[in-house]
């Protein structure tokens, strides 16, 4: 039976990739790497050093290309019609290396986070043996760099995507929300002057850039700094951290 191995890697920072991590790499008969584009083909190099740096005679890699995702059919649908595609990408991709029998793919955070690995390899045929190695996620890379705790004292919070914030507002019963896949800035949709956000894109990389304050005080220089980062880089990866704050 083929394994199939999804190994969280972190944030983009080798140093994130657990022993256990490296244990799989170098265990993977293939490697399996995803391609979005031109602009962001050094998401692929960030993959391929970390599988060069820990594999003293390094896998097979495979390159697939990512399809792009069509909404007309609405959101979900639209998802749901993507991972078709996707995983079709990664039964053609293992085929063509019939002799595989340790696949694996390194995924960005963890792949129980906001992450669709799983769902995706549930559609391969025959269904392999999925193992997964847990990954720093971008979650605890933030808070890390902002030196901050997750949650206040006792009490709770979301975890939720800027699509939900925005459609939404402010998730009940939550002191504190972690905003995730945001690429429209939601938290300027937010009513009340009472919230403080930490802000990071690149969290745990050398290219980690922070804003913190009050959203009021601090939104359009995230939205600034954002859209400048993403011109520079191709690609942005960021993640935030709201809670409301009395007066």
């Amino acid at each position: 039976m083929l394994e199939l191995l999804l190994i969280g890697i972190g944030t983009g920072n080798p140093d994130h990739l657990t022993r256990e991590g490296e244990r799989a790499i170098r265990a993977a008969d293939l490697i399996l790497i995803p391609r979005k584009g031109a602009e962001k083909s050094d998401l692929a190099g960030l993959r391929e050093g970390i599988v060069a740096q820990v594999a003293d005679t390094p896998p097979a890699i495979a390159h697939f290309d990512i399809p792009a995702r069509r909404d007309d059919a609405g959101y979900l649908q639209g998802v749901e019609d993507w991972h078709d595609a996707i995983a079709e990408r990664w039964q053609a991709a293992i085929a063509a290396h019939p002799g595989a029998r340790h696949v694996a793919l390194l995924i960005w955070g963890d792949p129980s986070l906001y992450d669709s690995s799983l769902r995706i390899a549930a559609r391969l045929k025959p269904r392999p043996q999925v193992r997964v190695v847990p990954g720093i996620t971008a979650v605890q890379a933030l808070t890390a760099a902002h030196a901050i705790p997750v949650n206040d004292l006792g009490a709770p919070f979301v975890v939720t995507t800027g699509r939900r914030l925005r459609d939404g507002g402010w998730p009940e019963a939550a002191d504190r929300v972690v905003v995730m896949l945001d690429g429209n800035c939601a938290f300027r949709d937010l009513e009340g002057t009472d919230l403080h956000i930490w802000w990071g894109a690149y969290v745990g990389m050398a290219e980690q850039i922070l804003i913190a304050g009050r959203v009021s005080e601090v939104a359009e220089r995230i939205v600034e700094t954002r859209a400048r980062a993403r011109a520079e880089h191709g690609w942005i990866m960021d993640v935030y951290l709201l809670e409301r704050r009395p007066g």
